[in-house]
């Protein structure tokens, strides 16, 4: 549609809202933010490493399986459990996170 927000810049929108010791999958915030996929959030938050947008926090958006997806330099993914784990969110010994005690239900408001 003409004059609708970008893709990527809706995802880094929803990606903010996510308050510090929760967490998102990629798959929820491909569904609240609608006409993507969860692939396509992975790929939005992959593009962050550039710096563009420094406030989006990206280390809160997670696999469906509780875990840090790993990253291509195998360096990301120690970094974002770290980032995680300093805001208060628990890893199981499996390197899980427990949605239910973490888990965000997503916007308070209709995005």
């Amino acid at each position: 549609m003409p004059g609708q927000e970008p893709l990527y810049e809706r995802i880094y929108r929803m990606v903010s809202l996510i308050p510090r010791g929760k967490v998102a999958t990629y798959g929820q915030i491909a569904d609240l933010v609608g006409g993507c996929t969860a692939r396509m959030v992975g790929y939005a938050m992959a593009a962050l490493k550039s710096g563009s947008h420094p406030a989006v926090p990206w280390q809160r958006v997670i696999n469906a399986q509780g875990r840090v997806s790993i990253h291509g330099d195998g360096f990301g993914n120690a970094l974002q459990r770290s980032i995680l784990e300093s805001e208060g969110v628990v890893f199981d010994a499996r390197g899980r996170v427990d949605f239910m005690h973490f888990g965000w239900p997503g916007p308070d408001e209709p995005y």
